[in-house]
């Protein structure tokens, strides 16, 4: 007997709380990304995120690696990475009311993958060029992470499920 056709279709309730729980990492997430925004643009120190040289977010969010260049013949433009994170976030809350969907479901853990992969290219500036951590950004990786994991456990269970009906 094939070992997918035993396998039973996602619950619904187990397919809801993890829409729940995505849904509120990515509100989190979202949330941290906006303070962060917010504390790029700012040009006073930030009190809530400066412990040090350790941790201190003004350092991370306003060094040469908190923009992405973008140039064209006709423009050049600094896109911060906060703002992609708020892209990120806003991208993957508009894709948790589609949970149970086998596609809209794959698309938001690829996108959690890019998100997480993204994430940690910028910790690996944080750890080894800059020395130096945001607590908001670490908040950000953590959720990404979660959220990665919490819909790639959720594709799983749609997919077999959708095999196995």
């Amino acid at each position: 007997m094939n070992a997918l056709a035993t396998v039973v279709p996602a619950r619904p309730q187990a397919s809801r709380a993890l829409a729940w729980a995505i849904l509120v990492l990515a509100l989190a997430g979202l949330t941290l990304s906006i303070l962060t925004l917010i504390s790029h643009y700012k040009t006073s120190a930030t009190d809530y995120c400066d412990i040090g040289q350790t941790f201190n977010c003004d350092i991370v969010n306003r060094s040469t690696y908190s923009s992405l260049p973008l140039s064209t013949p006709w423009f050049e433009l600094k896109i911060p990475v906060a703002g992609i994170g708020i892209a990120g976030y806003g991208l993957l809350l508009a894709l948790c009311h589609c949970i149970r969907s086998r596609w809209a479901m794959l698309i938001l853990f690829l996108g959690a993958l890019g998100g997480l992969a993204f994430a940690l290219h910028l910790t690996y500036i944080e750890a080894y060029v800059l020395v130096t951590w945001c607590i908001m950004c670490l908040g950000s990786q953590i959720a990404i992470l979660l959220i990665a994991v919490l819909a790639g456990w959720q594709t799983v269970r749609v997919w077999r499920g959708s095999a196995a009906s």
